[in-house]
């Protein structure tokens, strides 16, 4: 049995075990990310909308409808 090819299998295998451990890592570590993104963009939104008047209604001014109070009802 060849001594080079055994290391060199068994280093092939610690490093494909180690790459899939890295990416289990790095996926952990984006979903984190992308949540913290989330709560920030949600909480930015909420501030903006608060902190922005609200446009009142017109009340018409013309025409039939909404120009005329019927006081004797």
């Amino acid at each position: 049995m060849d001594v080079a090819l055994t290391n060199s299998i068994v280093n092939t295998a610690t490093n494909l075990a180690s790459a899939k451990t890295s990416d289990a890592l790095n996926m952990v570590v984006l979903k984190k990310a992308l949540d913290m993104q989330a709560v920030s963009a949600a909480t930015m939104i909420d501030a903006m909308q608060q902190s922005m008047p609200q446009p009142q209604p017109q009340l018409a001014t013309s025409g039939t409808l909404g120009t005329n109070v019927n006081t004797f009802a």
